[in-house]
């Protein structure tokens, strides 16, 4: 334990302090100053809250934090805490609001303030599944088109449980959906494109972002797949991959992830395994002052057909393997239904939203595929 090799703050002394670099009259400002907040704050959290911010900074050699960090915790136990979180802070976090809201109503007399009770909170959701998860659904306005039969059933054919029994629903429906956090002029997305570093932060609202998706969700129907069908994504995390990520969701299919860094046969051995039937892409990926081919390694992994968009955002200006489509154009085709709502396809919380491989892998073995469900 590192905290046993340090002393109590009360139990440093200005020459220890003066043997880590500091000049003598930093070290006796520094040891009074100590000194003082030991005198008006008793717990281990308010004392080093105190000393980082009144006491550390980062001009002071690192010895000396560790000394102060250990110090105050030494007689914490094994694993001191890495950081604190201010109480104002802390009210603000979605679980803060929450229990500012309803802390009372949820732990009785029990409550406090957020950091406090926030163990009795976890332990009420243990004790309390059904009460806890409908909280949470309705904190998050998620929406059934089926509700649920319960939250939680005991099923030996589901370890751990089977959550949301007989519910319907689509994950993409509610991250567009309205509600009294959320209206439609609210920024929710912000990006920098790659390769524009000065230029000026854009940023999308939820009604243009629904938009986007609504078009690519009609646009997807063009392609002509069964509903559940698999469509890859291989391409940077850029705000176009969200838009197509979200739009597969909301029009029933399923979402093949697949890192832009792989070669054609990591690529393949992905496309066969989850019998994807479309993949999206890139001409190019930019990073920083290079240039890294991207549909190439596409089409040499024989990819289905691909929907491929410029990295610079302008027209394509490349020739396609025959059957390929360009974005512009894939866009094209429904350019008629921009700005209208499209029927969200709500499925079974039994059914599939995202089929994803650990990192690392490489060829046939090592695989860990993980396929996420609706819930």
């Amino acid at each position: 334990m590192a905290n046993s090799y340090y002393k109590a703050l009360d139990a440093i002394s200005v020459s220890e302090i003066q043997a880590l670099g500091i000049p003598p009259a930093v070290a006796e400002k520094l040891h009074k100053d100590v000194a003082d907040i030991l005198t008006a704050v008793a717990s281990p959290a308010d004392t080093w809250a105190h000393i980082s911010k009144r006491v550390l900074h980062p001009d002071l050699p690192f010895p000396f934090h560790q000394m102060m960090y250990y110090g105050c915790f030494k007689d914490f136990g094994p694993d001191p805490p890495a950081w604190l979180p201010d109480p104002d802070s802390a009210r603000l976090t979605n679980v803060g609001q929450l229990l500012e809201r309803r802390g009372k109503e949820l732990l009785g007399s029990k409550y406090s303030d957020p950091i406090t009770c926030f163990s009795d909170f976890q332990e009420f959701s243990v004790a309390n599944p059904e009460v806890y998860w409908k909280t949470v659904l309705d904190e998050l306005s998620i929406s059934f088109s089926v509700p649920p039969e319960c939250i939680l059933r005991e099923n030996p054919s589901y370890p751990g449980g089977q959550w949301f029994p007989g519910a319907c629903v689509n994950p993409a429906k509610n991250c567009l959906g309205l509600s009294c956090k959320r209206a439609l002029n609210d920024e929710v997305i912000k990006w920098r494109d790659e390769g524009n570093d000065d230029s000026p932060v854009s940023s999308m609202t939820l009604e243009e972002l629904r938009k986007e998706i609504w078009l690519v969700a009609y646009a997807l129907d063009t392609l002509g797949l069964d509903r559940g069908s698999s469509i890859a994504i291989d391409m940077p995390m850029n705000v176009k991959s969200v838009v197509i990520y979200l739009a597969i969701v909301l029009a029933g299919y399923v979402v093949v992830s697949i890192a832009d860094s792989f070669a054609p046969s990591e690529i393949s051995t992905r496309l066969k395994i989850s019998a994807a039937r479309a993949i999206f892409t890139q001409d190019l990926i930019i990073r920083g002052d290079r240039i890294i081919p991207l549909y190439s390694r596409v089409v040499d992994a024989q990819a289905p057909v691909a929907i491929v968009m410029s990295a610079k955002g302008s027209n394509l200006n490349m020739k396609l393997r025959d059957g390929d489509i360009s974005w512009h154009d894939f866009l094209d085709r429904v350019k008629n239904l921009r700005g209208q709502e499209f029927a969200a396809v709500d499925q079974s919380v039994e059914g599939f939203t995202n089929i994803l491989f650990s990192s690392g892998t490489t060829g046939n073995l090592g695989f860990r595929v993980v396929a996420v469900k609706l819930h």
